[in-house]
C-alpha cells in the first residue's frame, strides 16, 4: 500500500512539473482606438504579442486622411498561478488632417512571421472642444496680500531676432522629360531659435502647403511619412536644425515647367520676459508666418530619336538570370531579365519580344521593388519569361530581349540587350497543330461538305421525342402481340 502511494505521488508530481514546463501559447492580435477622437488627439492601431519576443512585424497600414506620427511601446508582465506572461503592446499614432467620418479598410500585419487581420472599422474626428470658462476672479487672501506687499507690476516681453526660414528644396534645377527631381520642403531654424519656436497646427497647414505644391504634369512617387524630427546640417556654413516635412521623386511627363508658388507656414513664436522671474515661464506666445521661395524648374524635351516618346529615362543597368545550364527541345526552362537603378520603374515598359521560329516565349511575370533612400528613388523591376525551344542550337536572346532607354547623366540612348546564349540539344520536335486535310479520305471528304447551316439549339430534344414515340408504339404491338399468343 504505501509502495502504491508512493507511485501515485510520484506520477501526480511529474504531471505537474510537465504541466507547467509548456510554454505559453503564443498569441497576436490588432486593436484599433477609439471610434471618435478629437482633431487635436491622436487615432491609434495598436497590436499585442504574448507568449513569446517581437523579433520582427510589417509595418502599420497607411489611413487615407491621416499622417502617421510615431509609435510608442509598452510591456505589461502578469503573474497568475506561479506563472509569468509577458505581454508587448507597440502603437502607431495617427493624426488627422481633417474634421469628418473616416473608414479603416481591412488590413494584415505579419507579427513574427503570424497573419494577423484586423476587419477594420470607422473613426470620427470631432472639432475641437471649446476652451474652458475663465476662471473666478482673484481670491479674497491673495487681494489681502497685494494689499500688503502691493500688485506685482506686469512683465515685459520682447520679441527675440530669429535665424529660421522655411524652403522648398529640389535637387536639380533643369530635367529632362522623364527624369526624376527630388523635393523637399524643410522648415530650418538654429540650435539657439529651439526655445523660440514651435510648430502650430500642422494637421491642418500641411495638406493645404501640398496641395499648392502639386504638379497635374508629373508621377509623383512620395516618401514613406515619418515622424517630423530634426536633423543637423548645414547651409550657408552655418550649423541648422532642419525638420523635413515633406519629400517627393517627381517625373515630368512632358516639357512643360514645374513651377512652385511662395507657401506660408505658420508658427508658434515666443516673446521672452524681459526681467525673468523664478517660478514663471517668461514666455508670452503669438504667432509668426514664414514664406518659402518661389521655384521653377525648367523641363527638356529629349533628343530626336524614332521611339523619344516611349523609351524609359533613368540610369538603369540590365541582370539576367536562368534557372538552368542544360537545355533540351521541349524541355521549358525560366529566364529573367532584371533592371536595375534609378528612374520611374512604374512606366518602365516589358521588352517586345518579336516571334520566332522554333522557339515559344511565354509571360512576362512582373515583379517590382521600389527603395528610398536620401533624395532618391531607386530599384529593380523583373520579367520573368518561360521559354521553349523546339529546335537545337543557339538560343538568341540578345535579338529577342532588348530594351532602349534614354540615360540623362550621359545624355544619350542606350540599348540594354540581353547576353546569355544557352545552346540547347536534342532532336528538332514538330509543333502539334489543327490539321484541317486529314489523311483519311473519308473525313476529308465529310468536312469539305460539310454544312454549315445554323441548327436549333432543340433539335436534338425534338429527335428524342420522336424516339420515345416509336419505341411506345412498339412495346404496345409487343404486348397485344403477347396478349393474342396467351388466349
Amino acid at each position: 500500500m504505501p509502495q502504491c502511494f508512493l507511485g501515485f505521488l510520484l506520477f501526480w508530481l511529474t504531471t505537474i512539473g510537465s504541466l507547467r514546463a509548456q510554454p505559453a501559447p503564443v498569441a497576436a492580435d490588432v486593436v484599433l482606438g477609439s471610434a471618435a477622437v478629437s482633431i487635436t488627439d491622436y487615432y491609434t492601431i495598436s497590436f499585442r504579442l504574448r507568449g513569446a519576443p517581437l523579433e520582427k512585424y510589417s509595418a502599420f497600414p497607411d489611413l487615407e486622411g491621416f499622417k502617421k506620427s510615431g509609435k510608442s511601446s509598452t510591456t505589461t508582465t502578469r503573474v497568475i498561478g506561479g506563472q509569468t506572461s509577458v505581454e508587448l503592446t507597440i502603437t502607431q499614432r495617427y493624426a488627422a488632417y481633417a474634421e469628418g467620418d473616416y473608414v479603416i479598410k481591412p488590413f494584415v500585419m505579419t507579427i513574427n512571421g503570424l497573419p494577423v487581420r484586423s476587419a477594420g472599422g470607422s473613426v470620427k474626428i470631432a472639432p475641437q472642444p471649446a476652451a474652458a470658462p475663465a476662471a473666478p476672479g482673484p481670491v479674497q487672501g491673495l487681494g489681502l496680500l497685494d494689499q500688503l506687499f502691493g500688485k506685482p507690476k506686469p512683465q515685459e516681453y520682447v520679441e527675440l531676432q530669429d535665424n529660421a526660414f522655411l524652403a522648398l528644396v529640389p535637387d536639380k534645377t533643369s530635367v529632362f522629360v522623364g527624369e526624376g527631381v527630388h523635393i523637399g520642403v524643410y522648415f530650418y531654424l538654429t540650435p539657439a531659435d529651439q526655445g523660440l519656436l514651435n510648430f502650430y497646427d500642422l494637421t491642418r497647414q500641411l495638406p493645404v502647403i501640398l496641395k499648392q505644391l502639386r504638379q497635374s504634369t508629373v508621377w509623383e512617387e512620395p516618401f514613406n511619412d515619418q515622424e517630423i524630427l530634426p536633423e543637423t546640417v548645414m547651409a550657408g556654413g552655418k550649423q541648422y536644425l532642419r525638420y523635413r516635412l515633406y519629400e517627393a521623386e517627381l517625373y515630368p511627363l512632358n516639357a512643360q515647367p514645374l513651377t512652385f508658388p511662395a507657401v506660408a507656414l505658420q508658427m508658434i513664436k515666443y516673446r521672452v520676459a524681459k526681467k525673468p522671474a523664478e517660478g514663471l515661464d517668461n514666455r508670452l506666445e503669438g504667432y509668426k508666418t514664414y514664406l518659402s521661395q518661389p521655384r521653377v524648374i525648367t523641363v527638356k524635351p529629349l533628343p530626336p530619336h524614332p521611339l523619344r516618346d516611349q523609351v524609359p529615362v533613368g540610369n538603369y543597368r540590365l541582370r539576367e538570370t536562368i534557372d538552368r545550364t542544360a537545355f533540351r527541345t521541349g524541355e521549358a526552362f525560366r529566364y529573367g531579365l532584371v533592371v536595375e537603378g534609378e528612374g520611374n520603374l512604374a512606366a518602365l515598359p516589358a521588352p517586345v519580344v518579336p516571334a520566332t521560329a522554333g522557339l515559344e516565349v511565354y509571360g512576362p511575370e512582373v515583379e517590382q521593388s521600389l527603395t528610398r533612400q536620401v533624395g532618391r528613388v531607386g530599384g529593380s523591376k523583373r520579367f520573368s519569361y518561360r521559354l521553349v525551344a523546339r529546335r537545337p542550337g543557339v538560343v538568341p536572346l540578345d535579338t529577342l530581349f532588348s530594351l532602349v532607354i534614354f540615360n540623362p547623366a550621359t545624355v544619350r540612348y542606350d540599348t540594354l540587350r540581353a547576353e546569355l546564349h544557352p545552346a540547347v540539344g536534342g532532336s528538332a520536335q514538330r509543333v502539334s497543330t489543327f490539321d484541317s486535310l486529314p489523311d483519311d479520305a473519308f473525313y476529308r471528304e465529310v468536312l469539305n461538305s460539310a454544312d454549315n447551316t445554323l441548327r436549333p439549339l432543340d433539335e436534338y430534344a425534338d429527335v428524342r421525342r420522336y424516339a420515345n414515340i416509336i419505341l411506345g408504339l412498339l412495346l404496345t404491338v409487343a404486348a397485344f402481340s403477347w396478349w393474342r399468343s396467351r388466349n
